[in-house]
């Protein structure tokens, strides 16, 4: 080719578009303290990893609970339907998009597929220690069924793993809560399995997001999920409310705690992955007494970063820590 050529330009050339894109985005990350970015084959084999010997792990339920009262042995009771039905959430919504996913990238439904079956080992758990409970699988509250409905008609892609990745964030953030001042060995289990995998399931998630978005770039995709992100950050806050009706004599945990948790650490999460553009309302969480410029710049290991992704391979060795 002659060196008088000129040569091709982003604009004619997309994948060069693509290339320069995927590089700014990663220099946002690192800009404004975003953690690292992994590959779909990374993801695959870690989830292949620990896929290897999820089912050896046992809950202990040997040793009965003594309650202090009915009430809160019911609370309990209604605590763990509600992580059980976001497992069979989450379990329905990975397998779909799994089977829609391998037309474009097989690599991505099989990670999509295996972290499906960590969301469906959940629900069996869930079921096994409801029933230790004295408990079993109970039809959703109002607001609950209302949040399930909405998540079940969602069709775009990137719509329903947004939900699911704002779900897992304040999933994980429940159960380190409630871990707090759990004392019987069965429920301490029980939610250290539920929050060590949960919080693995955050920056897969967070990966999910990055992927599907990729095949819509474009500006009304980048609107509506602005819509979507505020719109669900102030009902997931609200939830925090519904849930104290049912659950807080189990639990101990404030409504204040609850809502404050879930505005730091969706804001957290969202304001440093900064490529996402889904800044959380400054006024919102200043109301809550936190400062967006230190949870952008707040630094040290995170419970829901790659890091404790890679930490937590390996279920035998993963220390899980209350909030």
């Amino acid at each position: 080719m002659s060196t008088n050529e000129p040569a091709a330009s982003t604009h004619d050339r997309p994948e060069l578009r693509a290339v320069e894109g995927g590089a700014a985005n990663a220099d946002a990350r690192r800009a404004q303290g975003g953690g690292p970015d992994r590959s779909t084959s990374w993801w695959l084999g870690m989830l292949r990893r620990r896929a290897e010997r999820m089912y050896d792990e046992k809950l202990p339920l040997d040793e009965p609970i003594a309650w202090a009262s009915e009430a809160e042995r019911q609370a309990a009771i209604a605590f763990f339907n509600a992580a059980y039905r976001a497992e069979e959430s989450g379990l329905s919504q990975a397998h779909e998009l799994a089977a829609e996913v391998a037309e474009w990238d097989p690599e991505l439904a099989e990670v999509l597929r295996l972290y499906g079956d960590e969301e469906g080992w959940h629900r069996a758990l869930l079921t096994e220690f409801l029933a230790y409970l004295g408990g079993d699988v109970r039809p959703m509250g109002r607001v609950t069924g209302t949040f399930y409905k909405l998540y079940a008609r969602a069709k775009r892609m990137e719509t329903i793993v947004l939900t699911n990745l704002m779900f897992e964030t304040i999933g994980s953030t429940t159960y380190r809560l409630a871990l707090r001042r759990a004392t019987h060995p069965a429920v301490r289990h029980m939610l250290t399995i539920l929050t060590r995998d949960e919080s693995f399931h955050v920056p897969l998630n967070v990966h999910f997001l990055r992927e599907t978005m990729k095949r819509r770039p474009g500006l009304p995709t980048r609107l509506r999920m602005k819509a979507i992100y505020h719109l669900l950050f102030l009902a997931l806050l609200g939830s925090a409310a519904a849930s104290r009706e049912r659950a807080a004599l189990f639990d101990k945990v404030t409504f204040k705690e609850l809502s404050t948790a879930y505005a730091e650490h969706l804001g957290r999460l969202f304001l440093q992955e900064a490529d996402f553009d889904l800044t959380p309302s400054t006024l919102l969480l200043r109301l809550f007494g936190l400062d967006p410029a230190e949870l952008r710049a707040s630094e040290g290991p995170s419970f829901t970063s790659v890091r404790a992704a890679e930490e937590a391979v390996d279920r035998t060795r993963v220390t899980v820590t209350a909030l």
